[in-house]
């Protein structure tokens, strides 16, 4: 199944795709994606024939969240060999963890927003995981059968914040906009193997991430496993997994983002984002 959320801000429609990629409401079924109607969104829907439902028009639709607000945000660093290499960094032995704020979490396409102390906006295209059933210290075996699903994720950090002021990374990954998520989330068996997915990103319509999932060095199941012997992970729970090369920080010399810069980046059957950079100032919301 491939489920998303069409329409605006706080009254977004909940949709599957059917076979012929149009987007079916799914309101009536299970009134929207959120924590609480994870855990039986697949078996509630699977009982259903997705051409009866209302078709829900994506032309010129804005994409929301592909789910309602995590209760958590997880992150892993240095999860590709190829970055860490990038990065100059050894390859880790067991997964590096780090979180994001919640407050981070957004649309597909929404901003991102520049702040005036920022001076390393950098950008991460990520494959993300949605938890689907909660699990504690689940065995690697076991542990897809806790994901509901995959989604793509910029993993958007200030490099000067994250490395430069002490402290966890945490500091340089939770500004407001810094989770663009989706548009999609899509189950394991829609996807296949999850390990072996191409992955890009430009900036100006330049390319700067091409990669490739099967580079990462603990892959799906085994971070939820991990985590899961250090917590409770929740449905809904949103688990970045980490980026390919490519990163501003990593050219030479190094490129970081600017207000009206464009970026664009997407995954192999998960779909495309594009976010445009604003001036923090300009975001009415915040």
């Amino acid at each position: 199944m491939k489920f998303l959320r069409i329409g605006t801000e706080g009254a977004e429609t909940p949709c599957v795709l059917d076979n012929d990629g149009v987007a079916r409401d799914v309101s009536g079924i299970v009134g929207d994606f959120t924590p609480e109607t994870i855990p039986t969104l697949v078996e509630r829907l699977s009982e259903v024939s997705l051409g009866t439902l209302p078709a829900v028009s994506r032309e010129q639709a804005r994409i929301g969240t592909p789910m309602t607000q995590p209760r958590n945000i997880y992150c892993i660093g240095l999860n590709y060999s190829d970055h860490a290499a990038e990065a100059g960094m050894a390859i880790p032995t067991e997964p590096i963890l780090f979180n994001k704020s919640a407050a981070t979490y957004c649309a597909p396409n929404a901003p991102i927003l520049f702040s005036p102390r920022m001076t390393k906006l950098d950008w991460e295209v990520e494959l993300g995981i949605v938890i689907g059933k909660r699990g504690l210290n689940v065995s690697k075996v076991e542990a897809m059968n806790h994901i509901l699903g995959f989604t793509v994720v910029n993993d958007v950090s200030e490099r000067a914040w994250q490395l430069d002021r002490g402290g966890q990374w945490a500091k340089g990954k939770c500004f407001p906009n810094f989770c663009p998520t989706g548009p999609l989330i899509v189950t394991p068996e829609e996807v296949g193997n999850a390990s072996d997915l191409s992955m890009w990103l430009d900036v100006n319509g330049e390319r700067m991430q091409t990669g490739n999932t099967r580079t990462m060095i603990f892959d799906a199941a085994t971070i939820v496993s991990y985590l899961s012997e250090f917590m409770i992970l929740e449905p809904g729970d949103l688990i970045c997994t980490g980026t390919p090369p490519g990163v501003g920080m990593g050219k030479k010399p190094p490129r970081y983002l600017a207000v009206g810069d464009v970026v664009s980046l997407g995954i192999e059957g998960l779909g495309t984002q594009t976010q445009t950079v604003i001036d923090v100032e300009n975001a009415s919301w915040i």
